[in-house]
């Protein structure tokens, strides 16, 4: 399971929308649906189902949302962690 992938999940989970979702990761719609597509397909169940041209989380979705959310904010943080790491070496405090 890709981090970037679990970025695009969660983009569409937000917007609600493929298109809106893909013009905020700066990426095509077709290239953001096929990628949705594939990522679906690994894990063997829907994330989505829409519903009055909306795209609504299913149980699995809920659970990854919950999930993806977790592991980002642990990969935000352990980046940060590394670069303020970096930033006190070069300035001669460990």
């Amino acid at each position: 399971m890709e981090i970037r992938l679990l970025r695009y999940f969660l983009t569409v989970a937000e917007e609600r929308n493929v298109s809106r979702a893909a013009r905020a990761l700066r990426i095509t719609q077709p290239t953001l649906s096929r990628q949705l597509k594939e990522f679906e397909s690994s894990l063997g169940t829907e994330l989505f189902v829409r519903q009055n041209k909306e795209l609504v989380l299913t149980e699995a979705g809920l659970l990854l949302k919950s999930r993806a959310e977790e592991i980002l904010e642990l990969t935000e943080r352990t980046e940060q962690e590394f670069q303020d790491q970096k930033k006190a070496l070069f300035s001669g405090h460990v």
